[in-house]
């Protein structure tokens, strides 16, 4: 939720950063050479005279070795046609580009979160910005205050600001069950358990063939009254539908 002197800040960051990002794709691909690592060795400082600090360089770099392995991967896998179609000559014949407003990644060095107050200090290009508040549900804020780990993306969408927090959960603990009932559905009963018991449907069935014929009775009038009768329908025949499973578990015990 940052105010309109710090999102004209933050839009400035993520223009910057994607300005570099395509600078150092076309590099990489002019050069062939598209591993962070050789990347780094030759985009670094440049990267940071473009006006980013260390740790936005590094996510930089990583961002575009991280697409151009993206690429490869999906070449590979024949994703992206046959050698010599349309469609792969088109993926490789030019760099990879990154929108003006592309999600700009964020570790804990350049952002830190104060969940209980829900706000965040964020690094820009204008500096470090603190106090920028932000808004979640109480579910996704008891998320951040226990499992946030990790980094975090900068989106700009639809004129909305966004904080994608990665957020790592234990898995629940499993446990084996007891015992299992299987159950199949069908139109003469309509459940059939293998317990051996049986829920019939020819109630059910000779119920449903008179609605049908009373809405088409209704229907054919075309009166006020008809169409009134119409309307309620629907909500009488889901009462009647939640109701079965009660009368049939009440036959059954009677039987």
């Amino acid at each position: 939720m940052p105010t309109p002197g710090v999102a004209s800040a933050l839009e400035c960051t993520l223009r910057t950063a994607n300005d570099a990002a395509n600078w150092l794709s076309g590099q990489a691909h002019e050069r062939g050479e598209t591993s962070r690592k050789a990347l780094q060795g030759f985009a670094y400082l440049d990267l940071k005279e473009r006006g980013l600090s260390a740790q936005p360089a590094l996510h930089v770099l990583r961002k575009v070795a991280d697409a151009y392995s993206t690429l490869k991967a999906n070449i590979r896998a024949g994703n992206l046609g046959k050698p010599g179609s349309k469609r792969r000559w088109k993926a490789e014949a030019k760099p990879i580009t990154f929108r003006d407003d592309a999600a700009q990644p964020y570790d804990d060095r350049c952002l830190s979160w104060q969940v209980d107050e829900q706000t965040v200090s964020i690094w820009s290009t204008s500096g470090r910005i603190r106090g920028v508040r932000f808004a979640c549900s109480e579910q996704a804020r008891k998320l951040l205050a226990e499992h946030r780990k990790g980094e975090s993306d900068l989106v700009h969408r639809d004129g909305m600001w966004f904080l994608i927090a990665t957020c790592e959960v234990p898995e629940a603990e499993q446990y084996e069950p007891d015992g299992f009932i299987g159950v199949d559905l069908g139109i003469a009963n309509i459940a059939t358990a293998s317990t051996g018991y049986q829920a019939a449907g020819r109630g059910l069935n000779r119920h449903r063939k008179r609605q049908l014929d009373l809405r088409a009775k209704l229907q054919k009038k075309r009166t006020k009254s008809a169409k009134r009768l119409l309307k309620a329908r629907p909500q009488r025949g889901a009462a009647y539908r939640e109701r079965q499973p009660h009368d049939l578990e009440e036959d059954r015990d009677r039987g």
